[in-house]
């Protein structure tokens, strides 16, 4: 029976995937963990212990698999942790690429994210022919790493024919985010946090959506391609909506300029910090709220069989995940 790598198996988007690929019964499932005991999910996997930084755990990693699904990453939206994104999404990568090149050269989707195409001032609806969004998506430390770590995959594809795919998922929702690295907005709109309607628009995934997705690269998807895979675009206010029929919780009544809302913001952040606690909103937050990254997912429904479910399904089931787990805001 045939292998395939799973690397950060452990993250949000990592644990629907592996599940998926369980279901599905085509390969063995062999997992690269920092720790053994990190892994809490179904128990029929090989796990080689490592970190993706580690050439000789990643060689190790990838002997012998017919495939590789590549996630290890950090979703931060702290400048402070720059070096660290771009160590963990360049370094890693160039690891895991090198190691394929030496080893049956087997095919690699890598899951990067929409905002390396789909960021914008105004509303547009983006697709893979859009260039990369430096100017705007380039601004933040996350989203720059996850570019070069694109360009570095797909330079693998282009001079040493490694077969190499890229899917860009968009915001992930659903349940089962232990972290919230993903669902920490609606966590925060759950726990009133959210004051103002700003004026962006975004784009959201069921998770489950995006792992099934994402597993059918493997087998159809196209080396050399991105595919973008989304569900919804809509408003924040529409957004913010939507949440409120499905949670109870009052939406945001104002729509203030960016600037006021980032006055508040930091207002906000002083009054908590002079109290003693924390205002969970920062302004990276506030600033991606007032952008727009919206987008076409055709080519990953004709050629990934992406279905999106519908939007109140998706966030339906997240509130009830982040109420079960009494989940007021992310952890700082």
């Amino acid at each position: 029976m045939k292998t395939v790598l799973v690397t950060g198996a452990t993250g949000f988007l990592g644990r629907h995937l592996v599940e998926n690929l369980l279901e599905r019964r085509e390969a063995a499932v062999r997992l690269l963990c920092r720790r053994r005991r990190s892994w809490t999910g179904p128990g029929e996997v090989e796990i080689v212990e490592g970190d993706i930084l580690d050439p000789q755990a990643v060689e190790r990693a990838v002997a012998g698999v017919s495939g590789i699904f590549h996630l290890a990453g950090l979703v931060s939206r702290d400048p402070a942790k720059a070096a660290l994104l771009f160590d963990t999404h360049i370094r890693g990568t160039g690891n895991l690429c090198r190691s394929a090149l030496a080893h049956r050269r087997p095919k690699i989707v890598l899951v990067s994210s929409s905002g390396t195409i789909a960021a914008s001032r105004a509303p547009r609806i983006y697709t893979e022919d859009s260039p990369y969004s430096v100017d705007l998506g380039g601004r933040w430390p996350y989203y720059l790493s996850k570019i070069y770590q694109e360009k570095l995959a797909l330079s693998y594809f282009a001079h040493h024919q490694l077969p190499v795919v890229v899917v860009n998922p968009s915001l992930l929702l659903g349940p089962g985010d232990e972290r919230l690295s993903s669902t920490g907005d609606v966590a925060l709109f759950l726990g009133g946090h959210f004051l103002n309607n700003p004026g962006g628009g975004l784009n959201f995934v069921d998770v489950r959506d995006a792992a099934a997705a994402v597993a059918t690269a493997l087998n159809t998807g196209v080396p050399g391609r991105r595919y973008l895979i989304g569900g919804h675009n809509m408003t924040v206010k529409e957004f913010f909506a939507l949440l409120e029929r499905i949670s109870g919780m009052p939406a945001p009544r104002w729509s203030l300029p960016e600037r006021w809302s980032r006055a508040g913001a930091a207002l906000l952040r002083w009054l908590y910090d002079w109290v003693g606690t924390t205002y969970p909103v920062d302004d990276v937050t506030v600033e991606m709220g007032y952008r727009f990254w919206y987008f076409d997912s055709a080519r990953a429904q004709a050629e990934l069989g992406l279905r999106p479910r519908p939007a109140e399904e998706t966030l339906r089931d997240t509130v009830d995940y982040l109420r079960q787990r009494a989940v007021s805001s992310p952890p700082h």
